[in-house]
């Protein structure tokens, strides 16, 4: 097999690809331009597009230096070997209205392999969607400020992950490397992965005054109050001792134009900010899919079995991103639920302290000033329960020390059992069916976080979030 990458072949194919993206400005009647430095190239386009109403079809073509990954051969003692590294070479970016995906934009690489990254935006795509179906929308910038039918535009959106994204790439491909048609490369196509994929729940506001007033309350329960533990649960992990990377929040409030909050796990993000100042907005970035599960077909032992197995970049997972994603944001929004009026929490704190009686039987009142009432709330709310339950158990090694002594353990699991059943009776848990499990009630989640706000803050800082 001939070395054919060797430098003289390599820097011909580069100038060959270049040179057919000169071609195709031109035919199209664009600009090509050479940028030096750095530059917002979302901003050069938008100046295009200003300047010159596109319809469909290529905008413009940057071409930038810039480093990135090449296959080099390298020489030795033993036999010449072919390695990857880094190197200066200059990337071409196609901009193009496209029919079906809106405005999109094309990286491609100069220098063998010729990587090519799509980027692809959900609400541009949804708009041409909506475009096609006669469905009236108002987009600003990367999101909707009003939809004529919102329940049909989340249909819509719904189908994004399950559109034929092998077949589109490879044709945006053949549009962009004219090197896929010469002979050497003829029956080879590009392995398409996911590279940061986000995922964002967008919650509309009737007016700006109404998400002003609420979006600060929001922001300091989350930088405040979620956990370590909450932020995995968030994401669809379970805490254990042996989990091995860092979990952090971030909280600025000096970003234009709004503040936000930033959960980070690994490489895997869970923000919060708005836009415009009318739009709330939960997004989950993955940039590490192998931190989840999906199920997939397996052979183990020659036999053929569906399994849970880590999550992948390549585009036939798409469709799970989407499902992590939306479970992620659903659960942020519900943890943050109860921050939309606490006033009504605070004010059923009363019932909490009254005996309660069901069934001719009397169930003892808490009390919301006691360390030991507090630590079964906190319990009861911990992160690790939110997906499946907790069971006696869990809650009896929070409450208690641990103990070799059966007969403890024992009395420990009756009392606990009596605690539970004190909060069962006034609906703040209920019982998983066909399990010995208890998941928190809506209202037990709104109420008893509440009485811990309530219990560290003080009466004072309680009357002011209520307010």
């Amino acid at each position: 097999m001939k070395i054919w990458w060797r430098s003289a072949r390599s820097v011909e194919k580069s100038e060959f690809l270049v040179e057919h993206a000169k071609h195709m400005a031109a035919s199209a009647g664009v600009e090509f331009q050479f940028l030096q430095g750095r530059h917002r190239k979302e901003r050069l386009v938008e100046e295009l597009l200003r300047k010159k109403r596109h319809t469909e079809g290529l905008i413009c073509v940057l071409c930038c230096m810039e480093t990135d990954w090449s296959i080099r051969l390298r020489y030795g003692k033993a036999l010449p070997r072919l390695e990857f590294s880094k190197r200066q070479q200059r990337a071409l970016y196609f901009y193009f209205l496209d029919d079906e995906l809106g405005l999109i934009h094309i990286r491609v690489s100069t220098w063998f392999p010729f990587s090519i990254q799509v980027y692809v935006n959900g609400h541009s795509w949804l708009a041409q969607q909506m475009l096609k179906k006669g469905l009236g929308y108002k987009l600003r910038d990367n999101a909707f400020t009003a939809l004529d039918d919102p329940a049909k535009a989340q249909r819509l959106a719904d189908q994004f992950v399950h559109q034929d994204w092998k077949k589109t790439l490879n044709r945006l491909a053949k549009k962009v490397n004219p090197l896929l048609r010469q002979r050497w490369l003829l029956g080879y196509q590009y392995y398409w992965v996911l590279d940061q994929a986000e995922y964002a729940t967008d919650l509309i506001f009737t007016s700006q005054m109404a998400l002003a007033e609420l979006y600060p309350r929001l922001l300091e329960h989350a930088a405040v109050n979620f956990l370590a533990r909450d932020i995995l649960t968030f994401l669809g992990r379970r805490w254990h001792a042996s989990f091995d990377g860092e979990i952090l929040t971030e909280y600025k409030t000096d970003r234009w134009p709004g503040a936000r909050v930033k959960h980070r796990m690994k490489n895997n993000w869970l923000k919060m900010y708005d836009k415009f100042g009318l739009i709330l907005r939960i997004e989950t970035v993955i940039n590490n899919p192998k931190e989840f599960r999906v199920r997939r077909l397996r052979t183990r032992q020659g036999r053929q079995e569906m399994a849970w197995c880590p999550m992948r970049k390549g585009i036939r997972d798409f469709y799970r991103y989407q499902e992590v994603a939306l479970a992620s944001n659903q659960r942020y929004l519900e943890a943050l639920s109860v921050v939309d009026n606490p006033a009504f929490a605070y004010y059923q704190v009363e019932m909490l302290t009254q005996p309660q009686r069901v069934a001719n039987r009397s169930y003892a009142g808490f009390n919301p000033a006691s360390s030991h009432d507090i630590r079964l709330f906190q319990a009861v709310l911990d992160g690790n329960n939110l997906l499946r339950g907790f069971r006696n158990s869990h809650i009896r090694d929070a409450l208690h020390r641990s103990t070799k002594s059966v007969e403890e353990r024992r009395r420990q699991s009756a009392a606990t059992g009596r605690l539970l059943k004190r909060l069962h009776v006034r609906a703040l848990l209920v019982k998983i069916p066909r399990s010995r499990r208890w998941h928190v009630s809506n209202k037990g989640q709104s109420l008893l976080q509440a009485v811990i706000q309530l219990y560290h803050h003080g009466i004072p800082g309680a009357i002011k979030r209520a307010a």
